[in-house]
């Protein structure tokens, strides 16, 4: 068994370029000799669980976040929202191979509303919607002794679920949207609630302390659908520097880059929302808080 961690940061630098599931803001850009008052505060959660029995290898991990910041003139915003599980379950021919038959199932979803803001009147995303459910067969290669971890995966399907009746009906992320009434408006059919693929997996993780007391975290996600536009690549990348300055106080600096075809970003327009291409999303975080893992 592996520990639980517990943290609240207090975050001192924080910009933001996203829009979508995870985070939903616009970056703040800095003029010269110029600035405003803020504070922001982060709250997370790392649970693990991991049973090894020779041949056997089972893991599940829970990742909860949520963050918000107050900068003054402004209301208060959300600045991270992750609600994240993960399971592999994996089988050995013998004790001394580092290579698994594995399944893997994966469930990624947020807890509250998100906005583009500085518009709150319209939610672009909220609590299953999104959500997604990965669900796959595969080979693992686990090397414990330097924290390495490389999953394939060649079945994987991938569900992307949308309960929100209004996000479905536009057709948000992926899924079918309602059919209307050309003349009416009406709607003759609602949109889908949810979307499958399958397609190919492959994730990646890795922890080094690449010096005393800084321990450096890394995972990568990449996902293809086979059946719509093979080779165009969903990506999830996340960099984690922790530094540890005593047994209860830990500083992080980090980023999370997200891209996925299916989330079409939305920019305000006149007062209005306008829905663009996919985009890149990338995050970016520094903070110091406490810490406590039992």
């Amino acid at each position: 068994m592996k520990n639980i961690f517990f943290a609240f940061f207090v975050a001192f630098v924080f910009t933001l370029d996203a829009s979508g599931q995870v985070v939903n803001t616009k970056k703040i850009d800095t003029v010269t000799y110029g600035g405003n008052n803020s504070v922001s505060g982060l709250l997370k959660g790392k649970f693990i669980r991991e049973y090894s029995h020779k041949n056997i290898n089972w893991k599940n991990e829970l990742i909860a976040r949520y963050g918000l910041n107050k900068q003054e003139g402004q209301e208060v915003r959300k600045t991270d929202d992750q609600l994240q599980f993960n399971s592999t379950f994996g089988y050995r021919r013998d004790t001394i191979s580092n290579w698994f038959y594995s399944s893997k199932l994966n469930f990624n979803t947020q807890f509250y509303k998100g906005f583009n803001y500085p518009n709150k009147e319209i939610a672009i995303s909220r609590f299953m919607a999104p959500a997604y459910l990965f669900l796959g067969i595969g080979a693992e290669y686990e090397r414990k002794d330097i924290n390495l971890n490389v999953y394939i995966s060649p079945l994987t399907q991938k569900t992307t679920f949308v309960l929100d009746k209004t996000l479905a009906n536009q057709g948000a992320f992926g899924v079918d949207p309602a059919v209307y009434d050309p003349i009416t408006n009406e709607i003759i059919s609602e949109g889908k609630r949810s979307r499958t693929e399958i397609g190919f997996l492959v994730t990646n993780q890795w922890e080094k302390e690449i010096w005393k007391n800084i321990n450096l975290e890394h995972r990568l996600s990449l996902y293809t659908d086979y059946l719509n536009n093979f080779g165009n690549i969903d990506v999830d990348w996340q960099i984690i520097l922790e530094m540890t300055i005593n047994e209860y106080v830990k500083a992080n600096l980090g980023t999370h880059l997200v891209y996925d075809d299916d989330i079409k970003a939305k920019e305000e327009v006149n007062g209005q929302q306008i829905t663009v291409g996919p985009k890149v999303q990338l995050k970016q975080i520094l903070g110091v808080g406490l810490s406590y893992t039992f």
